[in-house]
């Protein structure tokens, strides 16, 4: 039996670390958290100085057990959880649960997995932080107090089976009021001026834009009439040296965004890769809001810029962290190793690495050195200049190994690119002949939509959250149906633009989409209603600025600045009685609006939330004639739908025709429009109008998902046509009746009897009420 037992949180850290320790330590995991609050009201006494009731979930009953009698046959236990707060919860968890003793038990911490940095923590253990757990205990305590008793306000007052969270909330408002200002936001119009000069010398030519712009079509084509017999002369040159700096390496919230920018990763997979990267020893922990390196990191960081690339090209710099609470982590996330350019692993493994390793590597390298032209092209006719802005890159430095994305990269609709591109030697007094001026109606944007990554970056500058909170703030917004990310066709706009070329002018109009969407965060209707219903009668608790100072006295509490049974009496007391009042007083939540009357029956059109979701009626309740019901399409909304739109639902369901003598109807359910026939529903393809569905389409669409059904079935079983194995999104399976039943690993398809069925059916059915047994728990 080994002296020493080490315990880990996963299973991936505990292997990697068990190679760095010798034969006296048995590294084991926790497997995370190994108990958590009483799913009961009585779970926290609010009365007692919030003392908490916990227990050991079922699932980890055998981690507990077994971790109990290696620590007592040990001569010392080391916890060695992650170096944040809720690292050291887990660690004062494990202490309190296993029944260890101060004497015997020693709290190591590391922010990266290497040989030496293992060792060093073994040579240097401390005892459990209490402040840090306190810090970690009043964040839970809150959290689940506004949670379980605002939940109840909200079953009560708005729709059953909703939740709320507190930062959560907050998140879901900053969606809300962004979709509100681009509701109200109303496009201006203004002409955009590019020209495009000869040199006169070949194929020389200058590409230059008019700093102002025109809001009228009418002063567009004056100015360009004027350019029709103009002469355009350089009337000055300047050029001067500038620099760009590399970016700091990552924190948790800069690397959530780039990834997203960079590699189209969600939030919650950029952490996902970035945790096992980190148990695999490769960087350093991915929680953190520090932007800081140590000094080993940036001595290696050094020695491989010297060595790839030279002696000009490094340049050390220490970054320091603006954020106020930056305390949670040490070091920026880095690679363990930057000898190590490339790593073994999935893909996403790599791609994340390579992105983490470029961007540590740049921020230790020197100024990229550019050289910036600008020309002042005078118009004789007018008082406007020309602009003409050229840039040559005279060292590389850090864009030698990476470049930083922005927000603005992925939103930029501008087609007219009148960037910094080479210029051609141009001498002041030179005269330039006019090839082309193009004066192009642009409008400006509305606010953009958040992305996943943006809203990280808005919840961190608010200072809401933490870095080990936003992955799962933004993951469970989503899955609480508040906010939806998808994508979102644009719409068709008509634009006007005027071409002067040999001294005529050309109108024309084209058009162009607009608005089109890429992975962007919705609010959806019970979205709206639940953030609406809390801003009324709960503001405190979603306002940004409170969010942020409950953030700051969590901070407060790790460094042993405040008592935190003293924070949570002063939230809690008010909270609570705006609770109570709000229970007894608040009229029921109603998103209700009116769009006006039916143009032949003159009954009332109005929109709401309805048990399966947002419906358009017509008609009232305590109508002798019963009211009749529509479901908002995608992308509808019960805060912008017209009456004109509305009356367009009504157009559904709809007969098409018949089909091997079965009537065909079109409609639209809970998951998208679809054809009925025969008691079989069919999806309509994307793109796809229901209202323009005629029987033709409608016939192949049916056909075409029969075809793929046969294709899909492997085998059909003799005994019992009801059994067959079918290939499904993750590889083949058995339909058996209503049962989805997984082939056990290793199991030849060709091999399965009807026996197996019936065997594996039978375990299903026994294990199914269990499932729905948990299922109904958590949900309450």
């Amino acid at each position: 039996m080994a002296k020493n037992l080490l315990i880990v949180e996963s299973p991936a850290k505990a292997k990697t670390i068990e190679g760095y320790l010798g034969k006296d330590f048995l590294v084991k995991s926790s497997y995370g958290h190994i108990r958590d609050l009483v799913k009961t009201d009585d779970a926290i006494d609010t009365e007692n100085k919030f003392t908490q009731k916990y227990e050991v979930p079922s699932d980890k009953k055998a981690v507990v057990s077994e971790l109990k009698k290696l620590a007592k046959a040990a001569e010392t236990v080391w916890l060695a959880s992650d170096e944040d707060r809720e690292g050291e919860a887990i660690s004062w968890h494990l202490f309190e649960t296993l029944g260890l003793k101060e004497e015997n038990t020693k709290r190591i911490v590391f922010h990266e997995i290497t040989k030496p940095a293992i060792l060093k923590a073994i040579d240097s253990p401390r005892k459990i932080d209490y402040n840090l757990v306190n810090a970690q205990q009043a964040r839970r305590v809150l959290d689940r107090l506004v949670g379980f008793e605002l939940s109840p306000v909200l079953w009560k007052k708005v729709k059953p089976s909703l939740s709320a969270g507190r930062v959560q909330s907050v998140a879901v408002r900053l969606i809300v009021e962004r979709e509100r200002d681009i509701n109200k936001f109303l496009a201006e119009a203004a002409f955009k001026v590019v020209a495009l000069f000869s040199t006169g010398k070949g194929k020389e030519q200058v590409k230059a834009e008019l700093p102002k712009r025109f809001s009228s079509l009418a002063e567009a084509e004056i100015f360009l009439k004027d350019c029709a017999k103009a002469i355009f002369e350089i009337k000055s040159l300047e050029t001067k040296p500038s620099k760009r700096s590399p970016a700091a390496p990552f924190t948790t919230s800069t690397l959530q965004q780039e990834a997203s920018r960079k590699l189209g990763f969600s939030v919650a997979r950029t952490m996902q890769v970035a945790q096992r990267l980190y148990e695999a020893g490769r960087i350093t922990y991915m929680r953190t809001d520090s932007v800081n390196l140590s000094d080993t990191a940036l001595q290696a960081a050094e020695s491989e810029i010297l060595q790839a690339f030279g002696d000009k090209y490094h340049k050390l710099r220490q970054f320091r962290t603006k954020s106020a609470g930056a305390q949670e982590a040490h070091e920026a996330i880095r690679p363990t190793y930057f000898s190590e350019h490339r790593i073994e692993g999935d893909n996403s493994e790599k791609r994340l690495y390579e992105l983490i390793w470029k961007r540590a590597i740049a921020s230790q390298m020197s100024e990229a050195e550019f050289e910036k032209t600008v020309a002042n092209i005078d118009i004789n006719t007018r008082s406007e200049d020309f602009i003409a802005t050229g840039e040559v890159m005279k060292f590389d430095g850090f864009l030698k190994v990476y470049m930083e994305s922005t927000d603005e990269d992925q939103d930029d609709l501008d087609d007219e690119n009148t960037g910094n591109s080479l210029l051609p030697p141009l001498t002041k007094g030179q005269l330039l002949t006019v090839k082309s001026i193009q004066a192009t109606e642009r409008f400006s944007r509305p606010p953009a939509r958040y992305t996943e990554a943006s809203l990280v970056k808005k919840l961190e500058e608010l200072g809401i959250g933490r870095p080990s909170t936003y992955a799962p703030t933004i993951s469970t917004i989503q899955n609480r149906g508040y906010v939806v990310k998808e994508d979102r066709d644009g719409k068709e706009r008509i634009y006007q633009q005027l071409t002067l070329t040999n001294g005529e002018i050309l109108q024309i109009s084209k058009s162009e989409i607009t608005g089109a969407e890429r992975s962007k965060l919705f609010p959806t209707d019970i979205g709206v209603l639940v953030n609406d219903f809390l801003v009324q009668h709960f503001k405190g608790i979603i306002d940004y600025h409170f969010t942020a100072k409950v953030e700051k006295e969590f901070d407060e509490i790790a460094q042993g600045m405040k008592e935190w049974t003293e924070m949570l009496s002063s939230f809690y007391g008010p909270f609570h009685a705006e609770v109570q009042d709000t229970l007894d007083n608040a009229d029921r939540a109603s998103h209700e609006r009116e769009l006006g009357v039916h143009p032949e029956s003159g009954k009332p059109i109005s929109v709401r939330v309805g048990r399966f979701g947002p419906l358009v009626q017509i008609g009232a309740a305590d109508d002798e004639e019963k009211p009749q019901f529509a479901s908002l399409r995608k992308g509808q909304m019960i805060e912008t739908i017209t009456l004109e739109e509305a009356l367009e639902l009504f157009k559904l369901p709809k007969k098409i025709g018949e089909f091997e003598e079965k009537e065909m109807t079109v409609a639209i359910g809970r998951f998208g429009p679809y054809i009925r026939h025969n008691s079989s529903f069919y999806s309509l393809p994307k793109g796809v109008d229901p209202l323009d569905v005629e029987s033709d389409q409608a016939i192949e669409i049916i056909k075409e998902k029969r075809q793929k059904d046969i294709e899909k079935i492997i085998r059909v079983f003799d005994e019992n046509p009801e059994a067959k194995i079918e290939n499904g999104r993750w590889g083949p399976f058995v339909r058996f009746g209503k049962q989805n039943l997984k082939i056990p690993k290793g199991t030849e398809v060709e091999s399965i009897s009807y026996e197996d069925v019936l065997k594996w059916a039978e375990a299903d059915s026994k294990s199914t009420p269990a499932k729905k047994g948990r299922a109904t728990k958590a949900k309450k």
